[in-house]
């Protein structure tokens, strides 16, 4: 199991970034994908059609979203933890996700920055 960490600028304000991760017509906009996600601790999610998939934990608006990730019939809870800061430029948003499969990290990871963060960061320059 490996953990990833992160950082991330956008060019909004954490309340809008956050309203960005949590409602699910405005992922379906920056994804391009159906999402279906609520902000209510213990409901599931899913995102890219299916490819994430998970537990919402625990929320505090405009500052923190904590979900469970899960990879088929891994015993430890793959957890990830968004983290909103206000920053000079919008927001940075800190990407902690623990316990990620060995051979799944090299993807995860990819994804984070790749379509996860990258997809956002061209959202926010429109």
């Amino acid at each position: 199991m490996k953990d990833f960490k992160k950082y991330y600028t956008l060019h909004a304000p954490p309340e809008e970034v956050y309203l960005a991760l949590t409602n699910p017509a405005t992922i379906q906009l920056w994804s391009g994908e159906k999402a279906e996600m609520s902000a209510e601790p213990g409901t599931e999610f899913s995102l890219w059609g299916g490819s994430i998939v998970g537990k919402n934990i625990e929320f505090e608006a405009g500052k923190k979203i904590i979900q469970q990730w899960y990879f088929g019939d891994q015993k430890e809870e793959s957890v990830v933890t968004l983290k909103l800061h206000a920053h000079p430029q919008g927001t940075s948003v800190e990407v902690r996700h623990t316990h990620i499969p060995d051979q799944d990290y090299d993807d995860i990871a990819e994804g984070w920055t790749e379509t996860y963060f990258g997809s956002l960061q061209q959202f926010y320059k429109t």
